[in-house]
């Protein structure tokens, strides 16, 4: 089933209009309509084997060899799917600044504390209510939340070797590639997803299931027919979850660069200017709330959805906003399964660096302030996150967050498709 939506949003000359299409619109949504063919190119089959791929480096754990065969395997596939400029961020972790922008001296983030049986709170206890992470209000029943650190809660034998290794503090990397946009290649979109997990699982949720999408939406706009006007970067961020360290370092080194020409009359822009900024972390599991128990359904619930956030608090809300309603009604339009959903929640993933430059927004499963927070994904951080957890229902809304994805940046970069 595809939808159609009653207004959409357009950007002209860099500013924000509401649209509607009118009957020509609705003519053109049927027929040569360069956006629904791009979207009918994201496949599950396809998105499932590069999610599956991720799965042979374990929870990917920053500081581990895992991590780095990851990021290698990540680029190489980068390149089979056609893109080849790939790069790569590198730096140290722990920092030796704070986070971000800040003065020298912030020590390193704390480890969660651990509970008698191995696994940390970080949602609080079964009950009623009561603020969750970021101040936003939970209303029902909370699951507990947590992170595994004891490899003998993974029962499979196979994935707890995978895991054996423990982290080195050290240097990292990330690595990018860029669709570079024929007309304004001096303004992009920048599509991310995190590529570490931890656990002690194979991290296919949180968040191998963005990591996967990025990099097939990386395949789909690098095909050699497909042109956009505005360049689009595509980026597996690492040690986001220490911290968002891997965005941090990203902001931190590329801010300065944006929109400078190098060399000067070149046409080259290493850093064009961001116009956008939207992230991908946690995309398959939305089976409903907790019971009183604290137990969620094993079934992917019939009103399951794909959650849209931008943080209310930054300093571009607005500008936020508005790129999540945008990506609401890219949903409505080209999306086959799940519709979208805005809140205002958008806590602890790596656009939050980005939150106060540019338009920032991160699609998710669930709002993570309100619902991840309260325990609607039992998986989360645990070693249940691993292949043969998911059904292709939970892999398919993963799916859906993709053509939401792919539909909302194909309008925004001028996406055509040359016959």
């Amino acid at each position: 089933m595809v939808r159609c939506s009653s207004w959409s949003f357009l950007l002209v000359s860099s500013a924000w209009v509401f649209a509607s299409p009118g009957p020509a619109g609705a003519q053109e949504a049927g027929r040569d309509d360069p956006v629904r063919t791009l979207v009918h190119r994201l496949d599950l089959d396809r998105y499932k084997t590069t999610l599956k791929g991720l799965t042979q480096f374990g929870d990917r754990r920053q500081g581990t060899q895992r991590n780095r065969d990851a990021v290698d395997w990540i680029e190489e596939q980068l390149r089979a799917f056609g893109c080849s400029n790939t790069e790569r961020i590198t730096y140290v972790f722990p920092p030796e600044t704070t986070p971000g922008r800040g003065a020298p001296g912030a020590p390193r983030p704390p480890e969660p504390e651990l509970r008698e049986d191995g696994r940390t709170w970080t949602g609080g206890r079964v009950g009623r209510r009561g603020p969750g992470p970021g101040g936003s209000m939970i209303f029902g029943d909370r699951g507990p939340t947590g992170v595994n650190r004891d490899s003998m809660a993974q029962p499979d034998e196979r994935i707890r070797a995978l895991n054996a290794e423990e982290p080195v503090d050290g240097e990292r990397e990330e690595v990018y590639c860029t669709k570079i946009g024929t007309t304004r290649p001096d303004e992009m979109y920048i599509i991310g997803a995190h590529m570490d997990g931890h656990g002690v699982n194979e991290a296919v949720n949180d968040d191998g299931s963005g990591t996967a999408l990025v990099m097939e939406l990386a395949r789909v706009f690098s095909a050699p027919d497909v042109q956009t006007e505005r360049s689009i970067r595509f980026i597996l961020f690492n040690n986001e979850e220490t911290g968002l360290n891997g965005a941090r370092a990203y902001v931190a080194q590329r801010e300065g660069l944006q929109g400078v020409e190098n060399p000067p009359g070149s046409g080259r822009y290493p850093e064009p200017r961001w116009l956008g900024m939207i992230q991908h972390d946690m995309m398959l599991w939305d089976h409903g709330a907790p019971g009183p128990d604290g137990t969620v359904s094993r079934d992917q619930r019939p009103e399951a959805d794909v959650n849209v956030e931008f943080q209310s608090n930054s300093e571009m809300v607005d500008e936020s906003m508005r790129l999540a309603f945008f990506f609401k009604a890219a949903n409505e339009r080209y999306a086959t399964d799940y519709p979208a959903t805005v809140g205002p929640h958008m806590t602890n993933t790596d656009s939050t660096p980005f939150m106060d430059l540019v338009a920032a927004i991160s699609l998710r499963e669930n709002e993570r302030g309100a619902q991840v927070g309260a325990g609607w994904d039992p998986n989360w951080h645990q070693p249940t996150d691993v292949w043969t957890t998911y059904t292709d229902d939970d892999f398919r809304l993963g799916l859906n967050a993709g053509q939401t994805t792919l539909a909302a940046v194909a309008q925004l970069v001028g996406a055509t498709v040359r016959r």
